[in-house]
């Protein structure tokens, strides 16, 4: 009961501060500098590196015409959605939020953001990623627009296949390879691993997309229907407890007590040999690596022809429900969604946009590895496959999750485990 009179309590505050922010904002908005309309643009970008960026592509916008002027307003992580919802509940939201590509059907669905279909046509529609644009419709009404995703790659050390006897230009292609190529880049020393050769829950990958690469590039809810308990599915969890018990639970967790970012990564520290990860880990390897001779691959398929399906996330643009400009903030969504912004976004980030002629543009721009890698993403994009959260099922993957967790500790055989998942989310269908 406290704690309830406490959350509430809580949210109260929050929406009562943003609720005065904002009627200072509106203020400020009506004033507007120098008879431009004033939009406030939130996002989550304040490291060193894309504060900068994001600012200069506002500070180029505001230039541009005489209309607008966009003020940046950054909030840390998980801050800016609490504050968007709170803010949104107030009637004073921002006017343009960087928001999460996987989920805007919920807020949709929760009119916690604008319709802006009346500003879209199909030749805007067409500059975009068609899978992508696929997630910012529902009902055949546009909630969002794409600014940027992901995909992931196979990074290995050329150095340590060459030192075992492996072709460094031929990386493993299917799930036996990998294990091929894994048990003879393994370094141990008595009891002790110096070096692993892979670990499928290492780098920014899950069993779940171990379970979907094995399954054609299905996900877990397919066409409104659900996909958990599948033989594929089962294999790929029994397959990731097969490697789990070849290396020993102890090595395992004593590698991953060792890891860290930039140099005290363990693919840059030369600890562990191949490592799937998002596009833009070659940073770290660019800053932080210069010594590590390395390749990228796609991730491997479950056997010859099946596909080398990955994961895909990312970020749209949209307007909260409630803005009082939405006209001129899909201006200046047009504008950070269009070519040239896009471009820049992603020569300095290094970072896959959702504008298909801006990714084609950055290639042209980049040289030696960043255009390797680079290229190897935008290719990969072909086989990346997104997971928008449906309306029928909003919070399945917090159910699904702890039966894989519980399947990968050993407490339930995988079958059981992913039976009783999918039993659990037919429940909560709406």
């Amino acid at each position: 009961m406290k704690r309830g009179l406490a959350f509430f309590l809580a949210v109260t505050m929050i929406i009562g501060l943003l609720a005065g922010c904002s009627g200072e904002q509106s203020a400020e908005a009506e004033k507007a500098k120098d008879g431009k309309v004033v939009i406030d643009f939130w996002t989550f970008w304040g490291s060193e590196t894309r504060r900068p960026i994001i600012e200069k592509i506002v500070n180029d916008y505001n230039l541009s015409q005489d209309k607008v002027f966009v003020k940046h307003t950054f909030l840390p992580w998980g801050d800016i959605w609490t504050k968007n919802l709170a803010s949104v509940a107030a009637s004073n939201p921002a006017d343009v939020i960087v928001n999460d590509i996987n989920t805007v059907a919920q807020r949709a669905e929760n009119k916690q953001v604008e319709d802006i279909s009346e500003y879209v046509d199909d030749s805007f529609k067409q500059q975009f990623y068609p899978y992508l644009w696929d997630t910012v419709e529902q009902d055949g009404k546009t909630y969002a627009v794409p600014f940027n995703t992901d995909t992931r790659l196979l990074f290995y050390n050329k150095k340590a296949f060459k030192e075992v006897g492996l072709d460094p230009n031929k990386p493993p292609a299917t799930w036996s390879e990998l294990e091929e190529y894994a048990r003879k880049l393994d370094v141990k020393n008595g009891d002790k691993y110096d070096r692993i050769g892979f670990y499928p829950l290492w780098g920014s990958v899950g069993a779940s997309s171990w379970m979907i690469n094995a399954d054609g590039g299905k996900g877990f809810i397919a066409d409104g229907e659900l996909a958990i308990n599948t033989p594929k599915k089962v294999e790929a969890l029994n397959w990731i407890l097969d490697w789990k018990e070849r290396l020993g639970e102890r090595t395992v967790q004593a590698f991953q007590a060792e890891f860290g970012s930039e140099q005290s990564n363990p693919f840059i520290a030369g600890k562990v040999s191949m490592w799937i990860d998002v596009g833009t880990f070659y940073t770290q390897l660019r800053d932080y690596g210069q010594d590590v001779e390395f390749g990228v691959a796609p991730i491997p398929a479950k056997e010859k022809g099946a596909g080398n399906w990955a994961e895909g996330g990312g970020f749209v643009v949209e307007v909260p429900k409630g803005s009082n400009h939405p006209k001129e903030a899909m201006d200046f969504i047009r504008y950070l969604t269009d070519v040239k912004a896009q471009k820049y976004w992603a020569v300095k980030n290094y970072d896959n946009v959702a504008n298909s002629e801006a990714a084609e543009a950055a290639l042209n721009e980049l040289k030696g590895p960043d255009k390797m890698v680079y290229e190897a993403t935008v290719k990969n994009l072909k086989q990346t496959k997104m997971f928008p959260v449906p309306i029928d099922y909003p919070d399945y993957m917090s159910r699904l999750n702890p039966h894989i967790d519980n399947a990968l500790l050993g407490k339930t055989a995988p079958e059981k485990a992913l039976k009783q998942a999918e039993e659990d989310i037919k429940k909560m269908k709406k």
